[in-house]
């Protein structure tokens, strides 16, 4: 029998070799998609690498282990590296308050004493470093790690100091600051007191004691004053760095006290001096001063018979007494020499001063004495103590007496001798500096009295 070859199709091999060829593609497509994301796999990370916030540290595995040697290393020769501090200056102000001393003020900013020792070595440093004032300012240039630098200070109202310890030598630089002098003007009318009127005006209680002074020889400011005298003045107030430093001179002014007319100009000389003058050129000082105590009121007046407040006798009061807060500062009333200054019996603590012509003058119940002591000398307004009650004294008063030849005279009414004018070369200077100022006192006199202008 024989066979017939199949027509029927190939399925087998055909389906077979289908199968090939369709397992190459496949395998062609898988390649491509596993060279993609090998691709895609290291761009990611690279940029996890790169990028500082998706760079994680990777922790080993509980299960690693892991050795740790000990490596020497070479000795370092570089020098302990100091506390870096600021190059540029670190200024602490200290404004000196009541009690303080240099000293202290070292000792609260933890400074060595050592370097305000070395510091007061300076000449031209001691005075101002040891005669404080309270309100004076000091600067300190003081370091990060609280090494002293520098201290600052003014010397005067135009100079400013800074000094410096460098190379174990103190080294000063002066700086010098420019002042103006601005020009001021004001009037008032008395209706109480003195420094109510000038309040009101708008003058600082400077600059109304300076005006008191000019006129303090002619006008006693205790016992003259009446309600509807009026005064106008033109003066100065001294500014530094566009803030107001302190009062300034009176440059003119007038005083109508009880209807009489008082003027005072300041006349600045040649080699820089300065002192008051009225309109025809008389100074304005006197020999002495009518009242060493400044706006005090008269509680006692000299006389022949009084009842002793604390003796309760009847005796001569022989000086005038004027009452005032303890404290309250005493000048001079004249030049001379200090002939006593401590405790006298009933007068307590006590000046005495010998003047020209046998004239002397006491100043009693002080409640401490000034800087002066028996023979100093002393000049017109100089402070010589301050107002107190020691002794046999019923409250805080200044008792002050007037002698001549031992005899005591009324203070309030004694004769004192007046002064030379100016002489004919200077008259006529004083002249030119007087008309000026002479126009704008009557500028402020045709005004209504008004708070201070500049002129």
């Amino acid at each position: 029998m024989t066979t017939e070859p199949s027509t029927l199709p190939h399925s087998r091999d055909d389906s077979v070799g289908g199968s090939r060829t369709d397992a190459g593609a496949a395998r062609r497509i898988d390649g491509r998609r596993l060279l993609w994301a090998a691709g895609v796999t290291c761009a990611v990370l690279a940029v996890v690498s790169i990028v500082p916030g998706f760079n994680v540290h990777q922790t080993p595995h509980p299960s690693a282990s892991q050795a740790t040697a000990k490596l020497s290393l070479p000795a370092s020769t570089a020098q302990p590296k100091q506390r870096e501090t600021s190059k540029g200056p670190r200024w602490q102000t200290v404004v000196v308050q009541a009690g303080q001393t240099m000293g202290g003020i070292f000792s609260s900013l933890n400074l060595p004493s050592t370097v305000l020792h070395r510091l007061l070595q300076h000449p031209e440093a001691k005075d101002s470093l040891t005669r404080i004032r309270v309100g004076s300012r000091f600067d300190f240039d003081i370091a990060e790690d609280g090494a002293f630098r520098a201290l600052r200070f003014e010397r005067g109202d135009a100079e400013r100091v800074v000094l410096r310890i460098e190379d174990d030598q103190i080294v000063e630089h002066k700086q010098q600051r420019a002042l103006e002098h601005r020009v001021m003007m004001a009037s008032g009318v008395i209706e109480n007191s003195l420094y109510n009127a000038g309040e009101a005006a708008g003058m600082s209680v400077g600059a109304i004691l300076e005006m008191a002074k000019v006129f303090g020889y002619d006008i006693d400011f205790a016992q003259d004053l009446r309600v509807g005298d009026r005064f106008d003045v033109v003066y100065e107030e001294v500014w530094r760095d566009g803030a107001r430093l302190r009062d300034g001179d009176v440059l003119a002014a007038t005083f109508i006290n009880q209807g009489k007319r008082f003027e005072v100009y300041r006349y600045v000389f040649a080699d820089g001096r300065t002192e008051y003058y009225d309109q025809d050129g008389r100074p304005t000082k006197k020999s002495f001063l009518r009242m060493p105590i400044e706006f005090a009121r008269i509680s006692s007046r000299f006389s022949s018979a009084r009842k002793h407040p604390v003796l309760g006798k009847v005796r001569a009061h022989r000086g005038v007494d004027y009452a005032a807060n303890t404290g309250t500062p005493i000048h001079a009333a004249g030049e001379g020499k200090i002939q006593y200054a401590g405790w006298k019996n009933g007068y307590g603590r006590t000046i005495i001063i010998q003047h020209a012509g046998n004239v002397t003058t006491l100043y009693g119940h002080m409640s401490r004495l000034g800087g002066y002591k028996t023979g100093a000398r002393v000049r017109q307004g100089d402070v010589i103590g301050y107002v107190g009650q020691s002794g046999l004294a019923s409250g805080p008063h200044l008792h002050y007496e007037f002698r001549v030849a031992g005899v005591h005279r009324d203070p309030l009414k004694v004769t004192l001798p007046k002064p030379q004018p100016l002489p004919r070369n200077e008259l006529a200077r004083f002249q030119s500096q007087r008309a000026p100022l002479q126009a704008q006192l009557s500028r402020l006199a045709a005004a209504e009295p008004t708070t201070p202008t500049r002129g």
